[in-house]
């Protein structure tokens, strides 16, 4: 083990596209400074992936280093009142790091699933389906604090019920009122009187630093910051003092203001003299919203305010393309990670495990981070450490892609059910209807022509990849 062990910051956002952020996307109508400064001080990777291209299935493999498909979900997200999908015993960041003397602290959106107990004995039910038959006076199980934190303060998600904040493993306050849709809320269910979605995100952050503040003042651990974001997800409710404050619409100010969180958290580190012995790592579940609900979508905003929330790739949020699953990932680390360089090997958020384990000097059991590599090397630049295991990409119907090198086999009839919603003029012509879609993302990072008709022999290799990486039960060495 390490004589020094760093602190460990994890921020992640929910739905941020890769063309958001101006270090990313020079032609961004969105200022980025705290993000941009971070960049400039660390590591800027470019060819990063969530592991799925919606949020509960990133967050599990990013937790425990394997694909969510290898569990309990195998498609979409956990839906209200789900079930825990993060198994008890299973070995994830929070419990490794705790296990090695860290203090742990998990601040914002969870949806994993909690263990709510009901008043008749019966499965929660409630949502689309009158009045639920969860019993919110009563302790909340299998949540953060059993899972391997010390201290939890956030939501399930801000736009599925309870509408109140969670502390520990009881919600704050008892919501009494049931509302319907109505506003920004687009899912019946209990909310606590005077709930106000706009204060989700301060309030977050607030808690998030007075708890830095209090594991710097009264313990001399190392500690794990595990911070996932309620923004810039919808509900889309940027603060009033940061409304207007972009050219890219109410999203873009609240991606300001996201932006502006992840600067409290810096200067707080800064300010504490944390700064220089912290690993901070930022990044996003998956690419940009498009659903109707939040009003104007990444495809609507490149049209009213030409700004591409994609980065100029194929495919949104629940798509297998690119702009589903490739999102911004910095890394600093004062003394380890060289300022203003930039990574261009393939990462994905299921690697942290193995990277933590790495920087903690321990090996994973064989049972833990199936499919995870440490990506250290990697965002230090050293020579010859290409990610060199598969990647595997989920969709949220469930489908597969699989990356090898520059190439990217997705495993679905093309046209099918990876592009709802995409306009027609943003659509490779003629359309190819074929079973499935091949990519040279170094000659086609946008993902315009199809290559599956002229390499079969390709085909057939990732196809079979694809098939071993499901059966064996892991694509980490082991």
């Amino acid at each position: 083990m390490p004589a020094t062990l760093p602190n460990i910051v994890v921020i992640l956002a929910d739905d941020l596209g890769y063309g958001d952020l101006s270090c990313y996307n020079p032609a961004s109508k969105i200022p980025t400074p705290h993000l941009d400064a971070l960049a400039r001080e660390g590591v800027r990777a470019t060819d990063s992936h969530a592991p799925a291209s919606v949020c509960s299935p990133t967050r599990y493999a990013m937790l425990t280093g394997r694909y969510a498909w290898r569990g309990l979900l195998k498609n979409g997200v956990v839906a209200p009142w789900g079930k825990p999908i993060l198994e008890r015993e299973r070995l994830n960041l929070a419990t490794l790091l705790r296990s090695h003397g860290y203090a742990t602290g998990c601040f914002g959106k969870w949806h994993l699933g909690l263990g709510w107990e009901t008043k008749d004995g019966a499965p929660p039910k409630g949502v689309n389906a009158g009045p639920t038959n969860v019993d919110l006076t009563k302790r909340i199980a299998d949540g953060p604090l059993e899972r391997g934190f010390d201290t939890y303060f956030g939501v399930d998600l801000p736009n599925f019920p309870p509408y109140c904040f969670i502390e520990g493993d009881h919600t704050v306050g008892v919501p009494t009122r049931h509302t319907e849709k109505e506003g920004q809320i687009n899912r019946p269910g209990p909310i606590l009187e005077g709930w106000k979605l706009e204060e989700i995100l301060p309030t977050v952050a607030q808690r998030t630093v007075a708890w830095l503040e209090k594991v710097s003042k009264d313990t001399e651990k190392p500690f794990f910051l595990y911070l996932p974001l309620t923004s810039p997800h919808f509900p889309i409710v940027p603060s009033k003092e940061w409304q207007g404050r972009t050219k890219a619409g109410p999203y873009g100010d609240f991606v300001a203001q996201t932006d502006a969180v992840v600067g409290d958290v810096l200067a707080a580190l800064k300010r504490l003299g944390r700064e220089k012995d912290t690993l901070v790592i930022f990044t996003s579940d998956n690419g940009p919203e498009v659903a109707a609900e939040v009003g104007i979508g990444a495809y609507e905003r490149i049209e009213k305010f030409h700004h591409d929330s994609r980065g100029g790739l194929r495919g949104v949020k629940r798509d297998m393309w690119e702009g589903g699953h490739r999102v911004p990932f910095i890394a600093r680390w004062p003394g380890k990670i060289r300022p203003g360089s930039e990574c261009k090997e393939t990462i994905c958020h299921v690697d942290l495990l193995a990277t933590v384990a790495g920087i903690l000097g321990t090996k994973l059991p064989l049972n833990a981070g199936e499919d995870s590599v440490d990506l250290l090397p990697a965002l230090q630049g050293k020579p010859g450490k290409r990610r060199t295991i598969p990647t595997v990409h989920q969709a949220a119907s469930g489908k597969f892609a699989i990356r090898k090198g520059d190439w990217v086999f997705i495993d679905a009839p093309s046209g099918n059910d990876n592009g709802k919603g995409e306009p027609e003029a943003l659509r490779p012509s003629p359309p190819h209807n074929l079973p499935g879609e091949l990519f040279s993302l170094k000659d086609d990072p946008a993902e315009r022509t199809n290559r599956y008709a002229e390499r079969p022999e390709l085909v057939r290799e990732l196809k079979a990849l694809l098939e071993r990486a499901k059966s064996e039960g892991r694509t980490a060495p082991g």
